[in-house]
């Protein structure tokens, strides 16, 4: 299952934006560190292509693509080195695949900011700069280790993890994260050391109910200072909690209200699976229609074994069929009738969309 930590600076709305991803009741106040137990919880991924699926197919299940959300503790300046209560969860969002900056742009006479003011590119540099530290902690301990390992060994691995660790401080000394600088291959020797600036960064930018609707210059002014080509979302995530428990309709009704035309969470999730590189394909055995999140360039094989290992093991063969296409014609025998459906092999590269039928072999 696909894991994102939401990281924020104290009364940035992580909570609330938590509570309106997972539809959780998380505690939320007007103080730091309301957040002290880590919150997780399990959201499901907005699909439009699957609800047409069920609409048409009416299957006695619907199951969605699930995301596990993992809320810590607000992080304050000089967190690496135990300040606040950030330090002591920072270890629980080490092994997720993406993280989520949350920075404030509401002002509230009520919920007051830990420095003052609020100042969403203030707040991006602190959190980069906590998350940076405390992976330079981790880096300098581990890097004289690999480097006398290395000269004892003289093993083409040994070496090669020492070099990477060696880059890895030298850019992190400099307030760099590392996936900035870093190659792919560097990355990958790492991985196990489970660094919080290898990954992903998807930056939410929390604005009050008065911005919805003129959200851009705050966010141009975030865009300035994040990586080019990053994923970037303005939602106000007070409004999303709101509405996260009202009927469609009526949530709609209101959304509309501040012309919003989708939904914050939906835009979340659709940034995170285009920052992990993720598709989605459908399964319709068994009287249930599955939406699975796979990595772009899976081939059907191990498309297969998402469901089952048995599957990727004894796979045989897997029809095809474009999800729009199988929604049109209303079931899988109409879409065969018009030639809709295809057979492929274990090494046919899943597309994003594609519902398949996979034949194997106990």
């Amino acid at each position: 299952m696909l894991q994102v930590g939401i990281v924020g600076l104290p009364n940035a709305g992580k909570s609330t934006l938590f509570n309106a991803l997972a539809k959780a009741h998380a505690a939320t106040a007007g103080h730091p560190f309301t957040t002290v137990e880590p919150n997780v919880g399990i959201a499901m991924v907005p699909d439009p292509r699957l609800d047409a699926l069920a609409a048409a197919l009416k299957p006695e299940r619907v199951v969605r693509a699930q995301v596990r959300f993992v809320d810590i503790a607000g992080l304050v300046r000089g967190a690496h080195r135990g300040e606040g209560l950030g330090n002591r969860f920072l270890g629980l969002i080490r092994e997720v695949d993406a993280v989520v900056l949350v920075l404030r742009a509401f002002v509230s006479e009520t919920i007051p900011h830990p420095d003052g003011s609020v100042n969403p590119v203030g707040d991006l540099e602190a959190l980069v700069t906590e998350l940076g530290l405390a992976d330079l902690e981790t880096v300098t301990a581990a890097a004289s280790k690999a480097s006398r390992r290395a000269a004892a060994t003289k093993q083409g691995s040994e070496r090669s993890r020492a070099a990477a660790l060696e880059h890895a401080e030298e850019v992190l000394d400099r307030g760099v994260p590392v996936r900035a600088e870093l190659s792919p291959d560097e990355l990958a020797v790492l991985r196990d050391s489970f660094l919080l600036t290898a990954k992903p960064f998807l930056y939410v930018v929390n604005v009050g109910e008065e911005h919805l609707g003129r959200e851009t210059e705050l966010l141009e002014n975030v865009r300035a200072v994040v990586p080019s080509g990053a994923e970037l979302v303005a939602v106000s995530a007070k409004l999303e909690e709101e509405v996260e428990d009202l009927p469609d309709e009526e949530a709609q009704a209101l959304l509309e209200e501040y012309g919003i035309q989708e939904r914050g969470t939906a835009r979340i999730a659709q940034s995170a699976r285009r920052l992990l590189g993720l598709i989605t394909f459908y399964s319709i055995e068994s009287g249930e229609v599955r939406a699975w999140l796979v990595s772009q360039g899976t081939v059907a094989r191990d498309a297969a074994g998402e469901i089952h290992t048995d599957m990727r093991r004894g796979f045989v063969k897997a029809e095809v069929v474009p999800a729009e296409a199988l929604a049109s014609a209303g079931s899988m025998a109409t879409a065969r009738e018009r030639g809709l459906a295809r057979i492929e092999g274990k090494d046919y590269l899943v597309h994003d969309g594609d519902v398949l039928t996979f034949r194997f072999t106990a």
